[in-house]
């Protein structure tokens, strides 16, 4: 029976070709290192987003008077609800984690280089996506956490000349977080957002499979000559798809942590109070992942240098492939901006806890 269904469709549409095309025939070097399989656990995680999104948005409600109640139902009194929210939250925040490890692998092994720069940016339109989902989601329950830091996070954007009162008119809909917030975020989360992502994530996959999937760069040293072995390709699958599925299992087991031992990490205490627009908590923060934004602005003096500089930052890594035209790639033989990149990272970190015990 089963022969017969495979012979009906290889009859219509060649199907045993397209999986010689694309998957047993599609062949990656051999020498893939586990931060290769960092993009197959982030589809793995926005699919598990997508999942759980649907099954929140059956019972949510987007109303300031009754989405926090529809939030505490659907933890309570739905069957399996508060597991549902648990893994959402939990994904959210494991997805930012995964993607800045993609983009880091990507930086050092210098995988952005040509022919690859529509990767790299694509890959930051990712983030900033992956980064929006996370805002505009953080408002939805209604909380006095998420109340308090969507007003923190849109004032910031005031401080820009000219248009920054207008940028935050239309973020908010009105002079204050209310309503119309709620339902523009709401909008933006459940619709423009998850279009925007599979667009972008569709491409990038496309643009990976034009180019090829950058191998891991070999110190090239004078007189050299390469090991056997060493330009080795083999089939994706199922050599290299078993790889990507040991390490998706690696990070499920740590959403599956996260979610039972650890959940105060992503719903932390203060997301079980109502908004109250009339009661202003200390030492109200963002989320962790901007952190080291908020901190930062508040080292800098002035609010608007503080953001402009941020901006700066932001599109010289989207533009960084034609900034660096050096086509050596390997770590050890770029010795000034591995420093660079390292810098940058304990500054982020630092910035991150500074900003969280402040």
């Amino acid at each position: 029976m089963f022969q017969k269904i495979q012979d009906w469709l290889e009859e219509r549409i060649h199907h045993r070709e397209l999986v010689e095309r694309h998957l047993t025939g599609y062949r990656v070097p051999s020498n893939l290192s586990f931060w290769y399989s960092m993009g197959a656990v982030l589809l793995a995680l926005l699919l598990i987003q997508f999942l759980t999104g649907i099954l929140l948005l059956v019972y949510y409600i987007p109303h300031v008077e009754k989405a926090f109640d529809s939030v505490m139902a659907i933890t309570f009194d739905i069957p399996f609800g508060w597991y549902i929210r648990r893994i959402h939250a939990t994904a959210s925040n494991l997805s930012v984690i995964v993607l800045i490890l993609h983009l880091l692998s990507t930086l050092i092994l210098g995988s952005y280089k040509k022919p690859r720069e529509l990767q790299w940016m694509s890959g930051c339109i990712l983030f900033l996506l992956v980064l929006g989902a996370s805002l505009s989601g953080y408002l939805l329950p209604w909380s006095q956490l998420a109340y308090w830091a969507t007003t923190v996070a849109t004032n910031s954007t005031g401080a820009i000349p000219a248009f920054g009162d207008a940028i935050v008119h239309w973020m908010r809909g009105g002079e204050k977080v209310g309503q119309e917030t709620l339902g523009r975020f709401f909008a933006i989360h459940i619709s423009v957002i998850p279009l925007l992502l599979l667009l972008i994530v569709g491409l990038h996959l496309f643009f990976m499979r034009r180019t090829g999937i950058s191998a891991p760069p070999l110190r090239q040293a004078q007189g050299r000559i390469p090991r056997q072995g060493e330009e080795e390709k083999i089939p994706f699958v199922p050599h290299f798809a078993l790889e990507d599925l040991k390490v998706i299992y690696i990070f499920f087991a740590l959403l599956t942590f996260f979610t039972f031992i650890l959940p105060q990490i992503s719903i932390p205490e203060d997301a079980w109070e109502p908004a109250n627009p009339l009661l202003t908590p200390p030492h109200i923060k963002p989320e962790w992942y901007f952190l080291a934004s908020y901190q930062f602005l508040k080292l800098v003096p002035n609010e608007f240098l503080g953001i402009f500089s941020q901006i700066l930052f932001g599109l010289f890594l989207f533009l960084l492939p034609f900034i660096d035209r050096n086509p050596e790639r390997h770590p050890a033989n770029r010795k000034v901006f591995l420093t660079i990149v390292i810098l940058g990272i304990l500054a982020y970190i630092s910035l991150t806890i500074w900003g969280r015990l402040s």
